[in-house]
């Protein structure tokens, strides 16, 4: 059976030709084919040199050269298949006539061919058949044995169909395996490459999810820690401006401090406990990196419930009174004004804007110390509006000297964009600066 090309490259260098044949096993048995052949045709040369009238050492070495083509079989074997019609009317490379009809049949060779070729050597055995049988008939009319006329056609017809039709038949069964194999193999090759792609597709979509809720898990993090301890280097601030020239006041100070670590506190154990409860794949991510590919779906079920549990448990709209209050508190001047009438808006829409005024604020703090800001939140029917605008800075204002990662404005985009929404930030003509976003209060695909 041949291999196939997937085979013959895995194979590659090692896998040894002779000549026209795949293997050594082949070689031997079309050399010993050959043998066997050209001993039968020398054998029955020596009958057809008698009957010629050739000297027998002719008739031999005659079926030893037609026998030997038999070798040939596997390379050419319609000229093989001519050779044994050819040598037909000298009665001999039967053995030749019926492998090589087989090799014809099993190979390659175009159906209308090997029909024809087929027939030919049906033909002409039928021929030499009836011939001889009919002379046989004659010599032994004299005898006890007196055929009718349908014995010389009969036997003629038979000894023909027996010459002819079991290996034409066994070499189409043959060959249609041989096909079958090969196709069924070149599927299985198939579809192995398209389970491997489908893998490493998988990997990669994997990583990518891995990838997004590092990029998640970083923002929420920025925006609770960024915050709560801007507010509370800010009041720290003011606790060593204050402590010596007024006491109560520093007690107060330090008191909203103590709150502020407090609340930092809670919300980042609230964060590590989602995070926690869905990282069933991500702990085995840590203590070995065999398979080491945490499965898509352990990556998306943790994401997602990361996602909604911070996204059922996180800030609200109605918590801006508070987030203000405490930048109040900070010393700085804050107006909060709400217009149009509240709209039903999934939780994920309601902590996305409170996170993108609690990171304006939190940059007003670092950038604009001592600067008024002026928060705006607007409900217009299908859609929520922001705005958080500072004027310019308060040159008298004591700046915290709050360091600043340059990741503000990137999460605050990411975070509006994801849901739909526009995000647009830059400084005003006044000197200050501007945040502004639109969220759909329904977005696809949120609940």
């Amino acid at each position: 059976m041949t291999v196939t090309g997937a085979d013959q490259d895995a194979t590659g260098m090692t896998a040894r030709r002779y000549w026209w044949w795949d293997r050594r096993r082949s070689v031997v048995l079309d050399v010993g084919l050959a043998l066997v052949s050209a001993l039968e045709c020398a054998l029955e040369g020596v009958g057809f040199a008698g009957d010629a009238g050739l000297p027998v050492p002719l008739g031999v070495v005659f079926g030893l050269v037609v026998g030997s083509a038999l070798v040939l079989r596997r390379r050419w074997p319609i000229a093989v298949v001519l050779v044994s019609i050819a040598v037909t009317p000298a009665e001999m490379a039967f053995l030749m006539g019926i492998v090589s009809l087989y090799t014809l049949a099993a190979s390659e060779v175009p159906r209308r061919i090997t029909v024809v070729l087929a027939g030919m050597s049906f033909a002409g055995t039928l021929i030499v058949t009836f011939v001889r049988t009919q002379q046989d008939v004659a010599n032994a009319a004299d005898g006890d044995f007196r055929p009718g006329p349908w014995y010389v056609p009969l036997v003629s017809l038979f000894m023909s169909l027996g010459l002819t039709g079991p290996p034409v038949l066994y070499g189409l069964y043959i060959g249609a395996r041989r096909r079958l194999m090969e196709s069924l193999r070149e599927r299985a090759d198939s579809l192995e490459r398209e389970l491997s792609l489908l893998a490493d597709r998988a990997e990669e979509r994997a990583e990518w999810a891995r990838t997004e809720e590092r990029t998640r898990i970083a923002r929420e993090m920025h925006d609770v820690v960024a915050h709560r301890v801007s507010l509370m280097v800010v009041h720290a601030a003011a606790i060593q401006a204050v402590a010596l020239k007024d006491p109560a006041k520093a007690v107060k100070n330090a008191a909203l401090v103590g709150d502020m670590g407090r609340q930092a506190l809670t919300e980042l154990r609230e964060m590590l406990g989602v995070l926690r409860s869905g990282d069933a794949g991500g702990v085995g991510e840590r203590k070995g990196s065999v398979a080491s590919a945490v499965p898509l779906a352990a990556v998306g079920v943790a994401a997602a419930a990361a996602a909604a549990a911070e996204a059922e448990d996180g800030p609200c709209l109605a918590d801006l009174e508070a987030l203000v209050g405490q930048s109040r508190q900070a010393g700085m001047v804050v107006e909060l004004s709400v217009e149009g009438d509240p709209v039903a808006c999934g939780p994920l829409v309601e902590q996305t804007a409170y996170r993108v005024v609690q990171e304006a604020l939190t940059n007003v703090h670092k950038h604009a110390a001592g600067a008024k800001t002026w928060v705006r939140l607007a409900h217009r029917g299908s859609e929520i509006a922001m705005q958080v605008e500072n004027g310019p800075s308060d040159g008298g204002a004591a700046d915290a000297g709050l360091p600043s990662g340059g990741n503000g404005l990137v999460g605050m985009r990411e975070r509006v964009t994801a849901l739909g929404g526009v995000f647009v930030s830059g400084p005003t003509d006044a000197g200050g600066f501007r945040v502004s976003a639109v969220l759909p209060a329904r977005p696809r695909g949120v609940s």
